[in-house]
């Protein structure tokens, strides 16, 4: 006989509490479950289950059996579970947090793409700048801009961005131009207000060393496009990722303060809770940003 059968007729009669239900329950006759559980036992030479007249129960060491071959039955249910989800259409709420400059500057426009391919599916885009705890704030996935501070995570890059400090021409003839790192602390200098390093910039000398600029910032805010408009209008230097500044220095609105030192490359990354499987919205949906974002980046946006 079938070993898993024989394990689930023996779990349902153990759940159960007899036989005529379990075979209620399994949807087969009585006697068949009997014969199920005989087998088992004759299998594996010990009596699981103490039989009276009136109930049935399992013995120590059917109570043994019974733990771990209930997992094994849940283990194969799910999995079937899985197959089954996973021929099928991606559907339900996405509910995903995303880093708030991507999203306004590049996810937002393409969403209707993915809406209309996948129509099953429902997007609850939350907008955060901070690391939000996935599973316990209730989120199927994030994307993230920057180095993966969480390792027990997955995830899967779907593109790069750059970083370069930018100013306006205005700003340059009004304050100078700085010429090395070291002179950026002489001059104004815009900060995102909710970065954990605070008012710290890690930059990348020509040396390769990673030199740390601290800074009061003559504007702080949280927001990566109003830093952006804020030195479009010559009010400082900004720190920003290429997908933000593209635009605005492909129209001379802004120019690389201080070219000669090396670019900065930071993953932009698809991130969602670790194990085997992969829910088909999340996968779909991550699929979807690696090809849409093929020929972007780092500094082609």
């Amino acid at each position: 006989m079938d070993r898993l059968t024989e394990m689930e007729a023996f779990a349902t009669v153990v759940d159960q509490g007899g036989f005529t239900d379990a075979a209620r329950k399994m949807g087969i006759s009585k006697s068949a479950v009997s014969k199920h559980v005989s087998s088992l036992e004759a299998r594996l030479g010990a009596r699981l289950l103490n039989r009276t007249t009136r109930r049935v129960s399992p013995t120590e060491i059917g109570l043994v059996y019974y733990d771990r071959a209930r997992r094994v039955l849940n283990d194969a249910g799910e999995a079937d579970s899985i197959v089954t989800a996973m021929q099928s259409a991606p559907s339900g709420v996405l509910r995903m947090s995303v880093a708030t400059d991507f999203g306004v500057s590049l996810l937002s426009p393409v969403l209707d793409e993915f809406l209309t391919e996948f129509p099953e599916i429902s997007v609850n885009m939350v907008l955060k700048n901070r690391y939000v705890e996935l599973i316990s704030e209730g989120f199927d996935m994030s994307i993230r801009v920057g180095e993966m501070e969480d390792s027990s995570l997955r995830a899967r890059k779907i593109t790069e961005t750059t970083q370069r400090l930018i100013a306006a021409p205005k700003y340059f003839q009004a304050h100078g131009r700085p010429m090395k790192i070291d002179d950026l602390n002489e001059h104004r200098l815009l900060h995102y207000s909710n970065q954990a390093s605070a008012n710290v910039w890690k930059i990348a000398a020509p040396s390769g060393e990673v030199r740390q600029v601290r800074g009061a910032g003559w504007l702080t805010v949280n927001d990566g496009q109003s830093l952006l408009n804020a030195a479009v209008k010559g009010l400082g230097i900004a720190y920003l990722p290429s997908f933000l500044y593209h635009d605005a220095m492909a129209q001379g609105l802004v120019e690389d303060v201080i070219p000669d030192l090396p670019q900065t490359t930071l993953g932009i990354y698809a991130v969602y809770p670790p194990g085997r499987y992969t829910q088909p919205k999340v996968r779909a949906f991550i699929d979807f940003l690696v090809a849409r974002f093929a020929d972007k980046g780092p500094n082609e946006w």
